[in-house]
């Protein structure tokens, strides 16, 4: 493990000329990455540039506060500065371990009339990205804030374009990501990736988002400023005499697969907080859960229940067979039928949780229950710390947790200040329980899974399941090679792949791919906790259902080789604590070849690929089943050729030669 930190504080007072006070610049350990730093009339603005590219000009930060301003009228009063080398492993991710190096720089800023506040302001320069996040420390005269609006800026140089959802707060970021010019967009969420220049692709987003508001983007030609998420009264942020922002990020790549194996967002959150970490567990689940967006079953009680003891145990017996770990039921529970009080402390009388959960231990299962609160968070609040208890009695280890509404207990907006304080107590609680947790309808992650990584993953994207009901015609071809260079760089999506039977509900409504790009959406969007959606039935003597089986989902290194935004991607993945890579390659509503060299293999071993691919015929929309599966010897010096039909895709599980 490498451990390298300098530190260094100068007090500009006493040693820089006035000229030389309000210029402060911080470079990455490669020196490509610069930040600049002034205070230009009493206002603090920063810069970056990178490979010799100017990214940002001078952008505006601060805060303006219910009882005045905190972005302007200040002086620097003090600097430090430090560098940091170290390599931390994960517990579970897409790789084993992760380097933290970067430089620092702390510039501490006072007011220099009324009451003198204080602000610190931290930057983080990496080789490839920045962070930064405001500090006001504890100071006299200054007691609860309430942040009215944050002043970020992030002015860009030119124009470019740029793939975004709107900032529609009730949605649960279940929108299509679009391209345009990021000068002619409406206010956006983050993650916001831009195509900046040639060889420069940029990502936007924040790092440790926990007491806060969550940040949108609102463009003033190429200036993006920033847009909290209000409280109901329309405040941004309270808090009580003291305030830590999370950090603003600027990630950057030539190619847009770097973005993707980018880990500046991870690195700025802290270190893992539970000591005991054998209990988190990846692994692939199946689950009650399509049929009944199929209306095959239902949620509530009834003569087509889906969440039955028979049914579950029938799940579960199909998981032991086959190799998951879990079994999802939604609907266990009293809350689903109109009328009904929502409660996670009893099940609905043709579901015998202890039982299933004792089957499910004695085939080598866990059972996974839906914590549905149709936006009740208050109820979630006041049971959680009782269920959990009781499902870590029943060893059942995973939760998925669920908001379905426009606003939290009425009122309140999820993506507020009170939203996050309410996943991060879910969180902790299911931490001190035992449970991992798969969040439905969340915040945008921000890599809180390093501090806690009983978050396992989170869906906050347009899933699979607009699919199976979706009257607009289900998810277009380009989505999923899409989201990985959007919503994806936030963190793990339950997006919940694997179809087999495209038939219909809706006219025009089902999976808009071929039955590869099914498979290949296994590796490419990535999850720790990764579902085959379909059921099981649809999965019976299916050849394709072996690439399925045999996919692990926890990795030790990840490769993104190739890919274009919108259009295609190729993902590569090593299983963790083996030798076998796993590859997807999937493409948007236009037929290509890939060309994919395999340099990434260890040079001194022969493998064996089994590669599952389009057939000769394939077409999503008239042929999406004909698939092809054929096994040959591959080295590092191979280089394959995927042909992948319209909406396609290709899987491949490389093995070593026996």
């Amino acid at each position: 493990m490498r451990h390298f930190v300098w530190m260094l504080s100068v007090c500009l007072f006493s040693i820089l000329p006035l000229s030389a006070r309000n210029l402060e610049k911080i470079s990455s350990p490669d020196r490509q990455l610069t930040v600049g730093f002034q205070v230009k009339d009493g206002i603090p603005y920063y810069d970056v540039t990178w490979h010799g590219h100017s990214i940002l000009q001078p952008s505006r930060m601060g805060f303006q506060l219910a009882d005045g301003q905190l972005d302007a009228d200040f002086k620097v009063v003090d600097t430090q500065r430090r560098a940091y080398d170290d390599t931390w492993a994960e517990v579970w991710g897409e790789e084993d371990s992760v380097r933290n190096n970067y430089r620092e720089l702390t510039v501490s800023l006072v007011q220099r009339r009324g009451i003198r506040r204080r602000m610190d302001i931290v930057f983080r320069v990496f080789n490839d990205g920045i962070g930064f996040r405001y500090v006001i420390p504890r100071q006299k005269g200054l007691g609860k804030l309430a942040v009215t609006d944050e002043k970020t800026e992030f002015a860009f140089t030119h124009d470019a374009p740029g793939w975004s959802i709107p900032a529609n707060h009730a949605d649960y970021f279940e929108g299509i990501y679009t391209r345009s010019l990021l000068s002619t967009k409406d206010t956006v969420v983050t993650p916001f990736t831009v195509e900046y220049e040639p060889g420069v692709f940029l990502t936007v987003h924040e790092a440790a988002l926990t007491d806060y508001a969550k940040l949108n983007l609102t463009p003033r030609g190429t200036r993006l400023v920033a847009t909290l998420t209000p409280w109901s009264d329309g405040t941004k942020v309270y808090a009580d005499g003291t305030l830590t922002s999370p950090w603003r990020t600027l990630i950057f790549a030539e190619q847009p697969g770097g973005l993707i194996t980018n880990r500046v967002m991870l690195n700025l959150n802290e270190p893992c907080r539970i000591d005991d970490t054998s209990w988190i567990e990846p692994g692939k689940y199946l689950g009650i859960w399509w049929s009944i967006h199929k209306k095959k079953h239902t949620w509530e009680m009834g003569p087509h229940h889906g969440a039955t003891t028979a049914h579950v145990k029938r799940y579960i017996d199909f998981a032991a067979a086959h190799g998951f770990q879990g079994v999802l039921s939604e609907g266990w529970n009293p809350g689903w039928a109109q009328g009904e009080k929502v409660t996670y402390l009893k099940s609905y009388p043709d579901f015998d949780i202890e039982a299933v959960n004792r089957y499910a231990r004695e085939k080598g299962v866990r059972w996974i229950g839906h914590m549905e609160s149709w936006g009740q968070a208050k109820t979630i609040d006041q049971e959680m710390d009782s269920a959990f208890a009781w499902f870590h009695q029943m060893d059942m280890n995973a939760v998925k947790t669920g908001y379905v509404g426009h606003f939290m207990d009425g009122k309140e907006l999820p993506n507020s200040q009170y939203g996050i304080r309410h996943y991060r107590r879910v969180i902790e609680c299911a931490a001190r329980h035992h449970i991992m947790i798969d969040n439905h309808e969340p915040a945008m992650p921000t890599g809180l899974q390093r501090t806690y990584p009983n978050l396992m993953t989170q869906e906050g994207a347009r899933g699979q399941e607009y699919n199976a009901w979706d009257r607009m015609g289900g998810n277009p071809p380009e989505h999923t090679v899409t989201l990985p260079f959007t919503r994806g760089l936030a963190g793990p999506i339950d997006f919940t792949p694997a179809i087999f039977n495209f038939s219909e509900v809706v006219e025009g409504t089902h999976p808009h791919s071929t039955l590869a790009k099914q498979l290949g959406e296994f590796v490419v969007i990535y999850s720790p906790l990764q579902m085959a959606a379909d059921e099981i039935e649809n999965y019976e003597g299916q050849p394709a259902f072996t690439f399925i089986e045999s996919c692990p989902t926890n990795w030790s290194r990840t490769v993104v080789p190739n890919g274009e935004i919108g259009k295609y991607i190729t993902v590569c993945r090593k299983e963790r604590g083996g030798d076998r890579w796993f590859v997807g390659s999937i493409t948007n509503g236009d037929a290509r070849q890939i060309e994919l060299p395999l340099s990434f293999l260890d040079p001194s071993r022969s493998y064996r690929a089994i590669i599952y691919e389009d057939g000769p015929d394939a077409d999503y929309e008239t042929n999406p089943y004909a698939m092809s599966i054929r096994q040959i010897p591959v080295d590092a010096s191979t280089v394959l050729r995927l042909n992948l039909a319209r909406s396609g895709g290709a899987a491949i599980r490389i093995e070593l030669a026996q």
